[in-house]
């Protein structure tokens, strides 16, 4: 037995079981600290006398992650990301035990500290990822308590989204993408006139678009559910209308669109991006500069945003905008607000007309005024 000893903040204590083997926990202030020795101490000498019942060894981390993994990746549609994070999180506390919440927070701002060379929203899906995990770890009680600790803010609208901007855009992009094949320019005109993601678009099949009442059910993505795990109603427009009835004499079948062999399209298919960056190169759109680095004009995903915004220039209601973009939150769909056409309307004459900038001598003589 030893004393307590600093540790990250916390304190830390040693201890032999009676089994003979080194055990240690880290709690937040010495007084804790001391006091947990001598809890233990004793535990330790009153089951060596067979006072107390043998001590089931603590579960660690890495079993929270197997049992997540067996139990719960395969319900979700962000499984494969999930486990690329999840593999990094067993690198970093799969030994720590579940049994000792005080000897995580210092552990999880160690890892976030790691990691500080990643963007603020990376951070926060692996530490809202080993949230879920250590919840999961308390509801099966091999976890006394959820520690406590703070994710980096993300800002819904810190950064302006990409779309194709003006009708012309469009055309010239559709035309490029005509060159490319049909379904090229099926599949990226129904993304532009629906706002689907690629995954709902895979998944979409012929008897989910009604003609007659010009409808298009959104209800699957690839092989799973929608990203909000339930079904929406996107309007067929004029523009898509005649497009997809022509498609579906070319292409009859359950999908409205397949690879080469007739099977369901999948995420690293070429059309959702090698197919898209030539097509943007053929249509003249250049690339841009973003965090640094040359890229593409516009992203697949960047479609939806393009739908998106023309509605909004159009004057189209933001609220009917946000069940057929299937967001859960408003706030989503409230990035998209200030391309209203009366977004500022009222605000033009906010300041009044103001007769010192009527003319340019005025505006000389004005600031001679404000100099002096």
């Amino acid at each position: 037995m030893s004393k307590p000893t600093k540790h990250y903040g916390g304190w830390r204590i040693r201890w032999t079981d009676e089994q003979g083997v080194r055990r240690s926990a880290v709690y937040p202030d010495k007084k804790q600290a001391t006091l947990e020795l001598q809890r233990r101490k004793l535990e330790v000498e009153e089951r060596r006398r067979g006072l107390r019942a043998a001590e089931i060894a603590p579960k660690t981390f890495a079993a929270i992650a197997d049992y997540w993994e067996k139990n719960r990746a395969p319900q979700k549609r962000s499984s494969k990301d999930d486990l690329s994070i999840l593999k990094q999180l067993r690198a970093a506390f799969g030994d720590l035990s579940l049994a000792e919440p005080a000897a995580w927070l210092p552990a999880i701002d160690k890892y976030a500290a790691s990691r500080s060379h990643l963007n603020k929203k990376t951070v926060a899906n692996h530490l809202t990822l080993l949230g879920s995990l250590l919840r999961l770890a308390v509801e099966l009680e091999w976890m006394p308590r959820l520690p406590q600790f703070r994710k980096p803010k993300v800002r819904l609208m810190s950064q302006d989204f990409s779309f194709l901007r003006t009708d012309e855009e469009i055309s010239r992009f559709l035309r490029a993408a005509r060159e490319k094949g049909e379904q090229v320019y099926v599949l990226y005109a129904t993304a532009i006139f629906t706002g689907a993601r690629a995954g709902e678009l895979a998944g979409l099949r012929w008897d989910d678009i009604d003609f007659e009442r010009r409808l298009i059910t959104i209800q699957r993505s690839y092989d799973g559910p929608t990203k909000a795990e339930d079904c929406r109603y996107v309007p067929l427009v004029d523009r898509l209308l005649p497009i997809l009835r022509a498609w579906r004499l070319r292409h009859p079948g359950r999908l409205v669109f397949t690879n080469r062999d007739g099977k369901m399209l999948q995420p690293s298919s070429r059309i959702f991006q090698e197919t898209l960056h030539e097509v943007l190169e053929a249509a003249g759109f250049e690339k841009i500069e973003r965090n640094g680095k040359l890229r593409p004009y516009i992203r697949f995903h960047d479609l939806r945003h393009t739908f998106a915004s023309h509605w909004t220039m159009r004057g189209g209601d933001l609220y009917k905008l946000q069940r057929v973009l299937g967001h859960k939150s408003a706030q989503m769909t409230l990035r998209y607000s200030h391309l209203l056409p009366s977004a500022f309307q009222e605000d033009f004459g906010r300041f009044g007309a103001g007769n010192a900038f009527e003319s340019g001598s005025n505006v000389i003589e004005f600031g001679k005024a404000i100099s002096k």
